[in-house]
């Protein structure tokens, strides 16, 4: 199927995956997200997709990444009802000020693309395709290691977490599907080093305690057995070398 994109008038297309995006984003910045993209789906670099049912769910879903100056750029950027329809499940937005070619630091602050990109991965591909193990619902291998990271099984974020969990998302406009997601999120990326650069773990101990390999191989078994599992073993940086990622205008 082929959308009409409105204001969005560049994209690079991983892997038969749109990664889409206005004027006022770079192509540095572009290239960035789209590298990220393709370096978590054929993580050791061959120029094939590492899961090829992970790829096709993605395509079949129409799923795809939209970049933009910021929120009031996204607000106001026009597309089709039709795009605008499917955004929420099978989109995932990412901002340019967000989005970190360089890498992450404590001064300019942490790479989302790491984070967004992977939130479209897991939700529209791995949740999809492997449910046993990767469903965002109650029951599933990642959402039961998820209630122990929480101190519980909570539908609802509760008033106040256990002691003892290391898992404690607040934000209540995140159901338990989107909890799932984000805890995918911050295991994985703990696990692969994104989040041990200095300053990070006090920036987001209300969210998240384990920011260092070390700690969740440590504290949570039973994510990182989960992880393991997975072709996903270095850290993207979005220097694809697979194949040539190009960018596109939009018609």
């Amino acid at each position: 199927m082929v959308f009409a994109w409105g204001s969005y008038t560049k994209q690079v297309d991983v892997f038969g995956v749109p990664v889409i995006a206005t004027d006022s984003v770079s192509d540095a910045k572009l290239l960035h997200a789209a590298g990220v993209m393709a370096e978590y789906l054929d993580n050791n670099q061959d120029g094939r997709v590492d899961d090829l049912n992970i790829i096709e769910a993605m395509i079949n879903r129409h799923a795809f990444i939209f970049m933009s100056g910021g929120e009031f750029e996204q607000l106001i950027a026009p597309w089709p009802n039709e795009v605008f329809d499917r955004a929420e499940e099978f989109g995932q937005n990412l901002f340019s000020g967000e989005t970190h070619p360089k890498g992450s630091s404590f001064e300019y602050g942490f790479d989302a693309t790491l984070e967004e990109v992977l939130h479209l991965i897991t939700h529209v591909g791995y949740a999809s395709v492997y449910p046993q193990q990767f469903a965002e619902s109650p029951g599933s291998d990642l959402t039961n290691a998820m209630d122990v990271a929480r101190g519980g099984h909570f539908v609802a974020i509760p008033d106040r977490y256990p002691a003892n969990a290391w898992y404690t998302y607040d934000d209540k406009t995140c159901d338990y599907s989107c909890m799932a997601t984000e805890y995918f999120y911050w295991s994985l990326t703990s696990l692969l080093g994104a989040q041990s650069y200095s300053g990070r773990a006090e920036e987001v101990s209300e969210e998240w305690k384990l920011t260092t390999a070390s700690e969740l191989k440590s504290k949570d078994k039973r994510i990182v057995g989960l992880l393991s599992a997975l072709p996903i073993k270095t850290l993207p940086k979005g220097r694809y070398i697979g194949t040539k990622l190009t960018i596109t205008p939009i018609d």
